[in-house]
């Protein structure tokens, strides 16, 4: 098969940067209404309001208020798995332990700094809308799956723990199965574990962003985290 190299490499045109252009700002306007009115009440016709156009011209962009909810939670999973793997790439690779506690403050920073994209992709589900799985999946598996690649190359190094009692895990056949789908193949019970703190550092990190622990409980949520994240760590068995 020949490469057409012309055609690989015409410039956009000025319609189609029109049009990214209008898709970003109207994912813009749709991101700050998520702050002021939540999931559930997004209207095409006020942000079509504020972009200044009528609001059927909207739809030429937007098929319809699921179809932004879907660019929303696109743009929240990429936006923090963008964070996630710019945290990582920054501490050397040999360094298990500090991949790992920066995945983990990374997730928590960046909850914190946007609380109602958090919400919305761990959050209450929003009533009748059901994210499409062909669309959302990739990017939403990023944070796991960036996890665990380093809890994969930390047992390859010698730098990950397991006990005899590892040697069987729950759902033997759905931890072959993602193994397999990853190219994982470090043993089941370090995806079994990965798992396990996958799901408790998303709990600890949304027990804070949604005020559960209460207000007058823990006086530093900063240091309580950090203390979870070093418990977190061993029990995944990561060592230096």
């Amino acid at each position: 098969m020949t490469v057409d190299l012309w055609r690989t490499s015409v410039p956009p045109t000025p319609r189609q940067l029109a049009r990214e252009r209008t898709e970003a700002e109207i994912l813009r306007i749709a991101r700050e209404h998520l702050c002021t009115t939540g999931p559930a009440n997004l209207s095409l016709r006020a942000i079509a309001r504020e972009l200044g156009i009528v609001s059927s011209a909207i739809y030429r962009y937007v098929s319809c208020r699921d179809d932004l909810l879907t660019l929303l939670v696109i743009d929240g999973y990429t936006a923090l798995g963008d964070a996630v793997d710019q945290a990582i790439s920054a501490v050397d690779t040999r360094d298990h332990l500090g991949r790992f506690t920066a995945l983990g403050r990374t997730i928590r920073t960046w909850a914190l700094a946007e609380p109602a994209r958090y919400a919305l992709l761990y959050g209450t589900p929003v009533p009748g809308y059901d994210a499409p799985g062909e669309r959302t999946t990739e990017p939403g598996t990023r944070v796991i799956v960036a996890l665990a690649r380093i809890t994969e190359q930390a047992w390859h190094d010698g730098h990950l723990r397991l006990e005899s009692r590892d040697d069987e895990v729950a759902l033997p056949e759905d931890v072959d199965r993602i193994r397999s789908e990853f190219a994982l193949t470090a043993p089941p019970a370090v995806l079994e574990r990965t798992a396990l703190v996958w799901a408790a550092l998303f709990g600890c990190v949304s027990f804070e962003v949604f005020g559960q622990y209460g207000p007058d409980t823990f006086s530093d949520p900063e240091a309580l985290f950090e203390a979870h994240l070093l418990r977190l760590a061993g029990l995944l068995g990561l060592t230096r």
